[in-house]
């Protein structure tokens, strides 16, 4: 239990099979009431964790996060540009203009925008977590696993894209997206808050709140695709019993609004994959 991450309110884990024929629910539930499911179900089924599973499967009418197509395994990572140079996309100027919750549901991604993606509105989104980190410098990576960028947003809205193209895959990609706008400039800082706390937390960092703590073994920074003002791509590693269970972040930041698309891989330790389609397509529908 030592290397788990652990959450409440109520959600149920899923085997990679069941991905396909759910939304994900709540973002701060679905990247830490999974996992302390998981671990419950390794307590109770013994160390094979068999038992959980199998109550995992039982439990198919609950919504729960699904699972991204793995990638090939991970490779070293390469150099990214700093935080004083990111890499704009070839794009007309941002209207620089802070969106509504309206305005934001009108530019989020919609089905048809990437081939293959079905895009719906996310189950439980408006419901946002409370882990806080243990240690400062690691706020923003907590932050962003509750669903809840910082600096705070002025809106929000919340979508679950699901590759149809892999429908009866046992890895069927699900993604999920943030979608939010910020006030007074401070769309840039989420980008660089999380550059910051991604270096400093590398070695890995705990939360409390929700029904228990929460550990996540380590962080590292991940190549982004090259959209928006500005993109950053990091992964945050945590645990289902002894497994190591890998949640990925893209970030593409364009005026004042960021696109936040997140994916967790419960069938391996590999990075699961966040097509850079979806990055560019949002970032190219924001004013």
């Amino acid at each position: 239990m030592d290397d788990t991450i652990e959450a409440g309110d109520g959600m149920t884990t899923r085997t990679a099979g069941t991905a396909r024929r759910i939304a994900i629910a709540a973002v701060a539930a679905a990247l830490t009431t999974v996992l302390t499911t998981g671990c419950e179900g390794d307590d109770k089924g013994g160390k094979d964790g068999r038992d959980g599973k199998d109550d995992a499967r039982k439990a198919s009418a609950a919504p729960s996060p699904g699972t991204a197509a793995p990638s090939a395994p991970a490779e070293p990572t390469p150099a990214e540009p700093t935080p004083a140079e990111p890499t704009p996309a070839d794009s007309a100027p941002s209207s620089g203009r802070t969106l509504t919750k309206a305005e934001l549901a009108k530019a989020a991604l919609v089905t048809g925008d990437v081939p293959d993606f079905v895009v719906s509105p996310m189950q439980g989104g408006e419901v946002t977590g409370t882990e806080q980190a243990d240690k400062q410098e690691c706020r923003p990576l907590a932050a962003m696993i509750n669903g809840a960028p910082e600096p705070a947003a002025a809106a929000t809205v919340f979508r679950t894209l699901v590759d149809a193209s892999e429908e009866g895959k046992e890895t069927q990609t699900v993604v999920t997206e943030i979608l939010t706008s910020h006030a007074n400039g401070s769309a840039a800082g989420v980008l660089r808050a999380l550059r910051t706390a991604v270096e400093a937390c590398a070695g890995g960092f705990t939360t409390h709140g929700g029904e228990g703590p929460s550990t996540y073994s380590a962080v590292k920074r991940l190549p982004a695709p090259r959209a928006g003002d500005d993109a950053f791509a990091y992964q945050v590693t945590g645990a289902v019993g002894a497994a190591k269970v890998p949640l990925v972040f893209h970030v593409v930041r364009r005026g004042a609004s960021v696109a936040t698309f997140y994916a967790a891989n419960f069938v391996d330790a590999r990075t699961p994959e966040v097509p850079a389609s979806l990055l560019t397509e949002q970032a190219a529908k924001l004013p």
